[in-house]
């Protein structure tokens, strides 16, 4: 049974690469006739993509909450989200930073000139929220619009306080127990059937990105292109790698055979949130306990962005080499800090890079028009970031489930010791 199972997961896996390898084929052979993909391939993926968002609202809801429940404990709620955010702030500082030297290294944005036309045709953002205000909207004032705006953050900050009252409740919070229980079993199910749907979306997704952005647009950047995806490639080999092996007794080739499935499907999406479902499902395979990565995965898709944090770190140095602007060690460390807590605040959905990256661009007094140069391309590198993003949120999950285990057997020694 446990076999067949398996082989069932296997074969998804499978025809996920292979809609991803159709979908670049048929994206290249359709380049001359993008609209083609774009009026009746593009609503396959953006039907699929629907389905998944609507979804992840209640899934997120429910599974933090049963998670907080499940923990039993509001002081073990504090310990597992203090080492999450403190996971995510390091290896988010580590990413920028990453990204800043490998770009100056390389000397990014050298022998390329200023298109007038490109930074006219783009409107980019014209303002951005400063971090009070982030900090000050994580905090809803109603419990209804976060959940039909989908607005993760406040989500997560609900599920929190609802899930402690359930605990406080005690005896009389059971029932409310036992229906939050009953409707993360139901959203699960529900994420079930539409993961089934999964190569059919990566098909329709992959395949206008492919036909819209030619090689006569990607050429230009390729270099660009091309470090954003190297430093991604370095950093969740270099960094994941050494955290699930020496935090997590894990091997990194287990950890990365086993998120193959997530990471094929963020790379055709673009989307953390989009992901969350496939990355609960890898995590939990894993060995990964459902409590933790109920809490710590919904968690990371809000507000862990390293692959975002790369995209920033390369794309500010691209930018700055382009303008003849030499930034200063000072201006680089802001752009540290900046790309760093602005991930805080920042959707985990596509194209929210493009937000970040005007904040980091103000941060140094760096032209926004500059944001036009990497527009073009943006799904492109949203792609890998993507990748990375969710990524770093599995390594994250399977540490903090290590550590919480080891924490709980020297408690129990403890106790056994005194008895």
């Amino acid at each position: 049974m446990n076999t067949q199972k398996e082989k069932k997961k296997v074969s998804l896996t499978v025809w996920i690469l292979a809609a991803l390898i159709l979908g670049i084929a048929a994206g290249l052979l359709l380049q001359k006739n993008s609209d083609i993909a774009e009026t009746y391939i593009k609503p396959l993926g953006t039907i699929f993509l629907n389905l998944v968002k609507m979804v992840v609202v209640p899934v997120v809801l429910f599974s933090i909450m049963q998670g907080v429940i499940s923990l039993q404990d509001i002081r073990k709620v504090g310990s597992i989200g203090g080492k999450t955010v403190l996971f995510y702030m390091c290896t988010t500082a580590f990413a920028v930073t990453l990204g800043l030297v490998i770009a100056n290294v390389l000397n990014v944005g050298s022998g390329y000139t200023l298109s007038s036309e490109s930074l006219e045709a783009f409107e980019g953002v014209s303002e951005t929220p400063s971090f009070i205000d982030t900090i000050v909207n994580i905090f809803p004032s109603n419990a209804i619009q976060p959940l039909a705006e989908a607005t993760m953050l406040q989500i997560i900050v609900i599920a929190l306080f609802f899930g402690f009252g359930i605990i406080l409740a005690g005896e009389k919070g059971k029932m409310a127990g036992a229906v939050v229980e009953s409707f993360s079993e139901v959203c699960i199910k529900v994420m079930g059937v539409i993961i089934k749907l999964s190569p059919i979306g990566v098909f329709g997704l992959i395949t206008p990105v492919i036909a819209t952005n030619g090689m006569a647009i990607l050429l230009p950047l390729m270099k660009l292109i091309g470090v954003v995806y190297l430093v991604c490639l370095v950093h969740m080999v270099l960094v994941y790698s050494s955290l699930v092996k020496a935090m997590a007794r894990m091997n990194p080739l287990t950890f990365f055979k086993g998120m193959g499935e997530a990471m094929i499907f963020a790379f055709s999406s673009a989307s953390s949130v989009g992901t969350l479902p496939f990355n609960m499902e890898c995590t939990q395979k894993l060995g990964a306990r459902k409590e933790i990565s109920s809490f710590v995965l919904p968690l990371g898709a809000t507000i862990n962005m390293d692959g975002t944090a790369i995209y920033q770190g390369v794309s500010v140095i691209f930018i700055s080499q382009i303008f003849g602007m030499n930034l200063t060690l000072s201006q680089q460390i802001t752009i540290i800090l900046t790309a760093t807590l602005a991930s805080i605040g920042t959707a985990g959905v596509p194209g929210s890079g493009v937000i970040m990256l005007a904040m980091v661009l103000q941060s140094v007094g760096l032209p926004l028009e500059g944001i036009a140069l990497v527009a073009g391309v943006d799904r492109i590198l949203d792609m890998a970031r993507t990748t990375v993003n969710i990524t770093g949120d599995a390594a994250c999950t399977i540490c903090v489930d290590a550590s919480e285990k080891r924490r709980e057997l020297k408690k129990g020694a403890a106790l056994g010791g005194n008895g």
